[in-house]
């Protein structure tokens, strides 16, 4: 989880943008190191009825099942 207070990607700017960059390619690195070669889903949750109960953008990874949709 980055250290820069992007509360959600709602609050993101063009500035955030190297960040939310790197957040993803390290993302696909932890897909890597965690074997998900048959598929994953990447999440962003944003606002409360959007599940987020984390306020610090983070990019939730799940796979190792069949994943649904749509989701929820």
């Amino acid at each position: 989880m980055p250290k820069e207070p992007i509360i959600g990607l709602s609050e993101a700017e063009g500035s955030g943008e190297s960040l939310l960059g790197h957040v993803m390619i390290v993302g696909k690195m932890c897909v890597a190191h965690l074997g998900l070669t048959s598929g994953y889903r990447m999440v962003v949750d944003e606002g409360p009825k959007g599940g987020q109960f984390v306020y610090r953008i983070h990019l939730p990874i799940l796979g190792g099942h069949q994943l649904g949709w749509p989701p929820g």
